[in-house]
């Protein structure tokens, strides 16, 4: 637990922070009593092993801006916008529009309120349908997992950090792309918006694919299986706004959501194909369970 905290400081190897930091949740699964509260504890720890995990790239950003790639979803994206960036066009469209600063505050929320969505889902399950949990906790995680193990492979830059650093020309296909959300977080936040930002922000090159969309849409997903017709629909309403904001505020290219979308279906599909690996990994931890319980 305290590795992750200190490991910059000490310069400490990526994969002793990565070894020491999902021994939590194994150290849960042995050592805590099965119960609905353990559940959830484990989940908590996975998902505080990606949220390490996650920034782990950006330690050294000199580094990863070697290997970084930027140019690739611009040249998709441009296809798909019919010669010019999605990003751009809705900006162009809606931001300058007479709507533009209420779309922007709606579009604002709307992304900052995925920082509760999956979580509020994943709870709500363990609680309605306790039966579907550990499956939907399960297809969850790997969403997340597969994302960062990607975020390691191919670090891809956002839309907003090309547009500032000259990848995206305005005066060449008119693709004015701003970080919208930065002039709406200034206003609404004031000086407290520095310290919030900087806590979210923790690694910009995070962006391929988009896990904001992908994790929506499970989450989506999940609670349409779970049983909840209405919070199925409250859920696929919310993946689909998010999957607007992100384009619309400049966080993401088309391509990261589509991405997304592919991990979504690769977790969902593949899970059947592992379940037997998971059931092997659960075995021996339960042998371990009983081992620390003085069975």
């Amino acid at each position: 637990m305290i590795v992750p905290h200190v490991r910059r400081q000490l310069r400490i190897p990526t994969a002793v922070t990565v070894a020491s930091t999902v021994s939590a949740p194994l150290a849960i699964a042995v050592l805590w009593p099965r119960s609905r509260r353990r559940d959830l504890g484990l989940f908590a720890a996975q998902m505080w092993a990606f949220a390490v995990c996650h920034e782990l790239p950006y330690d050294d950003p000199k580094r990863l801006r070697e290997r970084l790639y930027v140019e690739y979803p611009i040249r998709i994206d441009r296809f798909i916008g019919r010669g010019q960036l999605p990003n751009a066009r809705l900006q162009k469209w809606l931001h300058q529009g007479r709507y533009g600063n209420d779309l922007t505050g709606f579009a604002a929320w709307t992304h900052w309120f995925w920082f509760i969505q999956p979580y509020a889902a994943i709870f709500w399950i363990a609680v309605r349908n306790k039966e579907k949990f550990p499956e939907s906790a399960r297809q969850l995680a790997a969403v997340f997992d597969m994302g960062c193990a990607m975020y390691f492979l191919v670090p891809t830059a956002p839309p907003w950090w090309a547009a500032e650093n000259g990848y995206i020309d305005p005066e060449i296909a008119d693709e004015h792309v701003k970080r919208v959300m930065l002039e709406y977080g200034e206003k609404l936040w004031g000086p407290a918006w520095t310290r919030i930002f900087g806590t979210l922000g923790s690694n910009p090159w995070a962006a391929m694919p988009s896990l904001h969309f992908a994790t929506a849409v499970m989450a989506a997903i999940l609670l349409s299986d779970a049983g909840g017709k209405v919070e199925g629909a409250l859920g696929w309403t919310y993946a689909l706004s998010l999957g607007f904001a992100l384009i619309y505020l400049g966080e993401h290219y088309v391509t990261d959501l589509l991405v997304g979308a592919g991990v979504v279906l690769l977790a969902r599909k593949g899970e059947p194909i592992v379940r037997p690996v998971v059931e092997l990994i659960n075995g021996r931890l339960q042998r371990l369970e009983a081992i620390a319980a003085g069975g």
